[in-house]
């Protein structure tokens, strides 16, 4: 095998894609009256609401945030349980604990990699609230028998779509299925606003009180107040948090999202490229796709079979780098975590899940890539591959 790398520059496993309409934008806030929370901020969260089809839209500064929003929405509360997958980033479990609830975490199918149905219904108890399905990797969760479960214990569904903008389930587009669903704007997510989130619902108990939420519990609307002292008047009715988002964010993000589909036509390309050339290699297996769904491919993970190689993930994972390919692994799972060990949690509880953290690596894909870039990868897998199987 050559020493001399696949390619001579890095390939990131993801990064935003910044056109001059998209600067332009943005200049054009940066010249306006508004900085902060202001208009743009609302025609931002119409298109998105009138992109996946809902009534509301509530944007926050961050996905993190848009995730605590929709727990204090659902009322979770001290003692609560609300039940979500291990196999996300941490923020889908602490958005529970910031409310003072409890995560519970159900093992996932183990095609998929989305939290499994089953599972869910063996962890539910008279204390569980809600359920936060996460859609891994783009593909949405079997949300039809979430949201069965859901109403048979009348629980919230609140969907975790940060990887999801542009998916579709059963032919509705996520967005509007759940109770409350939250997407991300970070860079490498499907469009950005630098950072940013936003909660998306057609129930208007919850819009009211995101909108609270995310500005200090605070509220002037006139029909809202306990009493009226006159036009300046405002009520802080309950302790909210500063999770505003800026109009500098919310242009950008209603820049990005005119191309939303572009984008994730050209993910879905570069999948099917990917797929193609690594159906018949023994050593890796390709994402599955449930046929409900249709991702909109944030990640392309594929999982090794160890049994196949001589060496562990780590070896592969490490060779892939040399190449200069920006592989990355998504994720630890949540119950892993030091924090959460403290907390109790710990191996054993959802096999499927840690299972899984030991064979997978994401490879790089984002819209801005080229074919090329796509070819390299291909060609540093298959290197590293030949180098290491049995």
């Amino acid at each position: 095998m050559s020493n001399k790398p696949i390619r001579d520059s890095y390939l990131p496993y993801g990064r935003q894609w910044i056109d001059e309409e998209d600067i332009q934008a943005v200049v054009d806030v940066l010249r306006s009256d508004y900085l902060t929370t202001g208009p743009a901020v609302g025609k931002f969260e119409h298109a998105v609401a009138s992109y996946v089809g809902t009534t509301y839209a509530v944007a926050f500064a961050n996905g993190t945030a848009a995730l605590h929003g929709a727990c204090f929405a659902a009322d979770v509360g001290e003692g609560d349980e609300v039940i979500t997958t291990p196999m996300t980033f941490a923020a889908s479990a602490n958005c529970v604990l910031y409310q003072g609830g409890k995560p519970v975490f159900a093992d996932i199918d183990s095609d998929t990699y989305n939290i499994d149905p089953s599972k869910i219904a063996e962890k539910i108890t008279d204390r569980t609230k809600a359920i936060i399905p996460v859609d891994f990797t783009g593909q949405p969760a079997d949300l039809e028998q979430i949201k069965e479960l859901a109403k048979k214990h009348n629980l919230v569904v609140i969907e975790d779509a940060a990887h999801a903008l542009g998916a579709t389930y059963k032919g509705g587009k996520v967005g509007s299925i759940s109770d409350m669903t939250m997407f991300s704007f970070h860079p490498v997510k499907h469009i950005t606003s630098g950072e940013g989130g936003i909660i998306t619902t057609n129930n208007e108990v919850y819009y009211q009180k995101l909108l609270q939420f995310r500005s200090h519990g605070v509220t002037r609307q006139s029909d809202q107040l306990i009493e009226n002292q006159g036009p300046w008047y405002y009520e802080m009715q309950f302790l909210g948090y500063n999770y505003r988002m800026t109009d500098i964010q919310a242009t950008l993000g209603t820049s990005q999202l005119k191309k939303i589909n572009h984008f994730v036509d050209r993910r879905r390309k570069y999948v099917a490229m990917y797929n193609e050339a690594f159906k018949e290699l023994e050593e890796i297996n390709v994402p599955y796709q449930d046929a409900n769904g249709n991702s909109s491919w944030h990640l392309y993970v594929i999982r090794l079979n160890l049994e196949k190689l001589t060496v562990s993930r780590r070896e592969i994972f490490e060779a892939l780098l040399e190449e200069n390919i920006g592989v990355n692994v998504h994720y630890i799972p949540v119950h892993l975590q030091p924090y959460y060990k403290q907390l109790g949690y710990g191996y054993g509880t959802c096999p499927n899940a840690e299972k899984l953290y030991e064979e997978i690596i994401t490879l790089p894909l984002f819209p801005a890539m080229t074919e090329e870039d796509v070819k390299d990868v291909i060609e540093a897998v298959n290197k590293v591959l030949n180098l290491y199987r049995k």
